[in-house]
C-alpha cells in the first residue's frame, strides 16, 4: 500500500463554531466544521493515488469529538491510510491543538470510493 497521508493546519474562526452551523448554541468548534476538516484531510491524503478523471467520495464517517477548541485555536488534522482495497480506502484521522496544551480533540476513521468524476456526475 502506498503512504498515503496529510496534514492540515486550521484556526477556529466565528464561522467554525458550533453556533454558526447550527449544531449547538456555543461559540466553539462545531462538529460538522470538524468532520469537514477530517474530510478535507483524507482528499488531500488520496489524491496522489487517483487516475487522470478521478475523484473519490466519502461514505462512512466514525468521529469522537473529545475535547473544545475556542475560536482561535490552532488544529492540526491528520489523516493516514490504512485499508486499501481497489477503490475503497480507510483513513484514520485526528485533530490535535497545535497551541498550548496540544490535546487530542477528534480521532476517528473515514472511507472513501474512488470514482470516474464524469461518470459519477452523470448518473445524478
Amino acid at each position: 500500500m502506498t503512504d498515503l497521508t496529510a496534514s492540515l493546519g486550521f484556526t477556529v474562526g466565528d464561522d467554525d463554531t458550533a453556533l454558526a452551523v447550527g449544531s449547538g448554541s456555543l461559540p466553539v468548534l462545531g462538529t460538522p466544521r470538524l468532520l469537514a476538516w477530517c474530510e478535507a484531510a483524507t482528499c488531500a491524503a488520496i489524491e496522489p493515488a487517483l487516475p487522470a478523471g478521478g475523484t473519490s467520495v466519502g461514505t462512512r464517517v466514525e468521529l469522537e469529538h473529545r475535547a473544545p477548541s475556542a475560536v482561535g485555536r490552532t488544529l492540526e488534522v491528520t489523516a493516514t491510510a490504512t485499508h486499501v482495497d481497489g477503490r475503497l480506502h480507510r483513513f484514520a484521522v485526528a485533530a490535535r491543538h497545535t497551541d498550548g496544551d496540544r490535546a487530542v480533540v477528534a480521532t476517528g476513521e473515514v472511507t472513501r470510493v474512488v470514482v470516474d468524476a464524469e461518470r459519477f456526475l452523470s448518473r445524478l
